[in-house]
C-alpha cells in the first residue's frame, strides 16, 4: 500500500480515502460533488461519512476531491480479501466465478464487479490438506442467480453446501423478496435488504442518493448508499431490515416503500439480479476466544443481538464474520492448515500496531517479510496483514 496524498492510500490496488460527515444527508451531498468530478469513482455513503475509491492511475483524483474542502482521514482505511490456495488454480476458478458472479481480476483472482464484496484471490500451493477447512463462505444472491450457477443439489444441514475441486466449501444461499407489498417489489433480502437502481444520468444518480439519504435520516435509519457509475445501491447491511437486529423505532418495510417510490419518481430502474452478500464463517472449538481475536484484529464490533456470533465492521464497509462450533474431538482437522485465509490491507504505519493488537488478542506471528505478517488466531486460522507498498 502506497500513499498518494495525505490521507489517501492505495489499498488493494485502488486509491482510497475516508471522509467524516455528521449525517447520511451530509455524506450524500459530499458524494454528489465527488462523483461530479470523479464519475468513475466507487463511493460508499454512510451515516458517519463516505469512502471514495478510484483508479490510482487517475493521479489528480485526490487533488480534485481536496478542492471540495474535506480532509481525508486515513485511520479507517482497510480492505479485506479472501485467499484460496490450490494446486491447480485454473481448476477451481470457474467454480468460484459461477458461485460468486464475480469478474476476472488482473491478478488471476476474481473481483466483485460492483466493488462491494471482498475479492477472491486464488494462489497456487501444492501442500496436501485433505480435511475440511475451518473457514467457508456464504454467498447470498437472488434465487434466479443461484439457480443459474448450475451447481446442482447441495449438501449439509441446510442443503446448500457446495465445494470446489479441492474441497473448499461455500454455501450459495438463495435470497427472497422483502415482502409481498407491491411498493417493495424492487427489494431483495440477501440476508440484508438490498435494491439496486440503474439511473439514466449522473444528475439522476445524485438526486436519488440525496433523496434516499434524506428519507433514511428522517426515519433515523443508517442506510447504506453505494454509488457506482450509472448505479445506486441501497442496502440495510446484514439482517438490519429486521427490528431485532436494528433495534430502532423503524418499520424498514415502510421505509423501503418510500425509497422505492423516490427511485421510480426519478426514473431509476431496479436491477433484480445484482444484490449479493458475501460473509465468512469460521468453525471454532472455542468460539468466544477465536471471535475475540477477530474483533481485535479487524477492529470489528459484536452484533447487538444476544446468542449470535456475528462480528461486523462498524462502518459496514467490510464483510461480516460469523462463527460456529467445531467438535473439539476433530483434532486432525484442527491441526490442518486451512486452504482458505483472510488478508487485511492497512496503511504501512498502521500495520505493526494492528499485528500487535492481534497478538495481544491471542494470535501468534508465523512469519513476517516485506510488509506482510502472517498471523494465526488461537486455533490456527490465518490472517495476513499487508502493510507494505
Amino acid at each position: 500500500m502506497t500513499q498518494v496524498e495525505t490521507g489517501w492510500w492505495v489499498v488493494d490496488g485502488v486509491a482510497t480515502a475516508w471522509f467524516e460527515a455528521p449525517s447520511l444527508t451530509a455524506a450524500a451531498a459530499l458524494a454528489a460533488r465527488v462523483v461530479e468530478v470523479l464519475p468513475d469513482a466507487a463511493v460508499d455513503v454512510r451515516a458517519t461519512g463516505l469512502r471514495v475509491r478510484v483508479d490510482p492511475r487517475h493521479t489528480d483524483a485526490p487533488a480534485a476531491v481536496r478542492e471540495l474542502g474535506p480532509a481525508a482521514d486515513p485511520a479507517p482505511l482497510q480492505q479485506l480479501s479472501v485467499v484460496v490456495e490450490s494446486p491447480d488454480p485454473s481448476a477451481v476458478r470457474p467454480f468460484w466465478q459461477r458461485v460468486l458472479g464475480y469478474a476476472a481480476g488482473e491478478d488471476g483472482g476474481l473481483v466483485d464487479p460492483l466493488r462491494r464484496d471482498p475479492a477472491l484471490r486464488i494462489r497456487q500451493d501444492g501442500e496436501a490438506r485433505p480435511l475440511r477447512n475451518r473457514i467457508h463462505l456464504d454467498v447470498v444472491r437472488p434465487a434466479a442467480a443461484v439457480g443459474q450457477a448450475g451447481l446442482g443439489a447441495g449438501s449439509g444441514p441446510y442443503g446448500v453446501r457446495h465445494a470446489d475441486a479441492d474441497g473448499n466449501e461455500v454455501d450459495p444461499v438463495p435470497g427472497d423478496a422483502l415482502g409481498d407489498r407491491p411498493g417493495t417489489a424492487d427489494w431483495q433480502t440477501v440476508f440484508g435488504a438490498t435494491a439496486c437502481y440503474r439511473t439514466t444520468s449522473p444528475a439522476r444518480q445524485r438526486d436519488l442518493a440525496a433523496a434516499a439519504a434524506a428519507l433514511a435520516d428522517d426515519a433515523g435509519f443508517p442506510l447504506l448508499v453505494d454509488l457506482r457509475p450509472g448505479l445506486v445501491v441501497l442496502d440495510t447491511g446484514k439482517d438490519l431490515w429486521e427490528e431485532d437486529a436494528h433495534g430502532l423505532p423503524v418499520d424498514f418495510t415502510d421505509l423501503a416503500g418510500h425509497l422505492q417510490a423516490a427511485a421510480h419518481d426519478l426514473g431509476a430502474t431496479a436491477d433484480p439480479g445484482l444484490p449479493r452478500l458475501v460473509q465468512l464463517f469460521l468453525d471454532a472449538a472455542d468460539v468466544a476466544t477465536v471471535r475475540a481475536f477477530w474483533i481485535a484484529a479487524l477492529g470489528y464490533a459484536e452484533d447487538r443481538r444476544a446468542g449470535l456470533t456475528d462480528v461486523v465492521d462498524p462502518r459496514r464497509l467490510g464483510p461480516v464474520l460469523a462463527f460456529q462450533d467445531l467438535d473439539p474431538s476433530e483434532t486432525e482437522r484442527r491441526r490442518q492448515r486451512n486452504r482458505v485465509h483472510v488478508e487485511l490491507a492497512v496503511p504501512p504505519d498502521a500495520a505493526p500496531g494492528r499485528v500487535a493488537t492481534a497478538v495481544a488478542a491471542g494470535g501468534r506471528v508465523l512469519d513476517a517479510a516485506d510488509g506482510r505478517w502472517r498471523v494465526a488466531d488461537p486455533e490456527g486460522n490465518e490472517l495476513v496483514v499487508v502493510g507494505g507498498a
